[in-house]
């Protein structure tokens, strides 16, 4: 008898174009909540490099400018979409931040993009996208008057985050939020323990990328044109690192020194704590705490590849009880969950997730992490609260009450040319503007414990 033979099922082939994943990164941050990040990596799995990274510029560009293009998308509309086609208006921005963002030639990205909604399954909506693309192309002139005349628009953020930044900042909110429609550039950490940042500029020309120090950081250099990691000389041994100029302030504001016990109090995903072992030479007794055990996972990579211990701790700052001894620290780093309104750059989706009732809960829990930080400093210690955000009810707002009401709180200066210049003095701590330099707007505020 005859052995039958096995029937082979060919495995499913992904036929999605790389603007229909760019559409469903999309559609993924702004139906449902995710991160750009995640969902960008989701949709290039198995890509190929070039065709991951057109996806991944269509995919940012889209969001980077999506109030604005929501708001002009809704002006071609004559009633409001249904909720079962919203996929429809974000096929429309993404459309849209074709032809105004993104280079592609005018009638490929009205095509293109018309048959999109034939991809996805709404072939009844090809014409309408059509249609209004067409006329997009048609009107770009007077497009761009409504964007200059409405700042919502032009800056492509929401009234209320608009309205927030324009409060913290009244005589720099329009820089600050230009700045934030411009990709980050791609800012390095020269350890300076494994050479100098001459020799590192050196490596880096040798390999083709082109470098300019940073005018004020000894640590700091950003690529002319950004880079796979995987391309940068010193990379993999600890000689360089990839860390916005803005935070590698952290490590010199709050100079740790050999043989101090230092607390990296919201550890993930590391970069902070690794430039605090740089800064002393890896002679600190650090314990690394974040309540994210997944996320500490990303602090133990980046310490292995620079080659320093420290102890690492998945637990909540407020629960001492379970993972703290009672010997008190010498220096603290309280690095607080924020809105992240400060790296907008490079996280163009908080403008779609982040909601105006996210401030006021933000800073309650920031103001709860640095009355549990405060216990665990010993007198004479040090602590820097710091944050990414724009914002001054998550900063000085919640700094300043803590200091008034907290006795043996003083106040430090990280201000002026001993501290950083450009910096913004607030009524406790200074903001960095976002653009400085280069980096990212961060917040940063010095405290010392004084002995009773």
């Amino acid at each position: 008898m005859g052995t039958r033979a096995k029937r082979v099922v060919p495995s499913r082939v992904d036929s999605r174009s790389p603007r229909q994943r760019a559409l469903e990164a999309a559609e993924r941050v702004v139906l449902q909540g995710q991160s750009l990040t995640q969902a960008v990596d989701l949709v290039t799995e198995g890509l190929e490099a070039r065709d991951a990274a057109w996806v991944q510029a269509l995919a940012y560009t889209t969001l980077r400018w999506y109030p604005q293009l929501e708001g002009l998308v809704s002006g071609f509309l004559d009633r409001p979409l249904r909720r079962k086609d919203a996929v429809i208006g974000v096929l429309l921005a993404q459309g849209l931040a074709e032809l105004l963002h993104f280079g592609t030639r005018d009638h490929a990205a009205v095509r293109e993009n018309a048959e999109l909604a034939r991809e996805i399954h709404r072939p009844g909506a090809v014409g309408m996208v059509n249609a209004i693309l067409r006329r997009a192309q048609r009107e770009q002139e007077a497009l761009g008057r409504r964007i200059a005349a409405d700042p919502v628009l032009r800056y492509a953020v929401p009234a209320w985050l608009l309205d927030a930044v324009r409060a913290s900042w009244p005589e720099d909110w329009e820089a600050l939020l230009e700045a934030s429609t411009r990709p980050a550039p791609m800012t390095l950490r020269v350890n300076l323990h494994h050479g100098t940042r001459e020799a590192a500029l050196e490596a880096l020309a040798e390999a083709g990328l082109p470098a300019r120090p940073h005018p004020a950081l000894a640590s700091a250099l950003t690529l002319e044109q950004p880079a796979d990691v995987g391309a940068l000389p010193g990379f993999f041994d600890g000689r360089l690192s990839v860390q916005d100029a803005s935070a590698q302030w952290a490590a010199a504001l709050l100079a740790p020194r050999a043989g101090e016990r230092v607390l990296d109090a919201c550890a993930a995903p590391g970069g902070k704590t690794g430039h605090l072992l740089e800064h002393a030479v890896g002679q600190l007794d650090l314990t690394a705490l974040d309540n994210d055990p997944e996320r500490l996972g990303q602090v133990r990579e980046n310490l292995d590849r620079l080659g320093y211990p420290a102890q690492l701790v998945a637990a909540d700052l407020e629960a001492t009880d379970a993972w703290w001894g009672g010997q008190a620290f010498d220096a603290i780093l309280l690095d607080v969950p924020c809105s992240a309104t400060g790296v907008l750059r490079r996280h163009p989706d908080i403008k779609t997730l982040r909601r105006p009732e996210d401030i006021p809960r933000l800073a309650a829990e920031q103001a709860r992490l640095l009355a549990a930080a405060w216990p665990l400093l010993r007198p004479g210690g040090r602590l820097l609260y710091a944050t990414c955000s724009l914002l001054s009810p998550e900063n000085d707002a919640v700094v300043a009450p803590f200091v008034a009401a907290t006795a043996d709180a003083r106040v430090l200066p990280v201000n002026g040319t001993e501290g950083i210049p450009g910096a913004v003095a607030r009524s406790v701590g200074v903001s960095l503007p976002l653009g400085l330099e280069g980096g990212d707007g961060f917040y940063y505020a010095l405290l010392e414990k004084q002995a009773r």
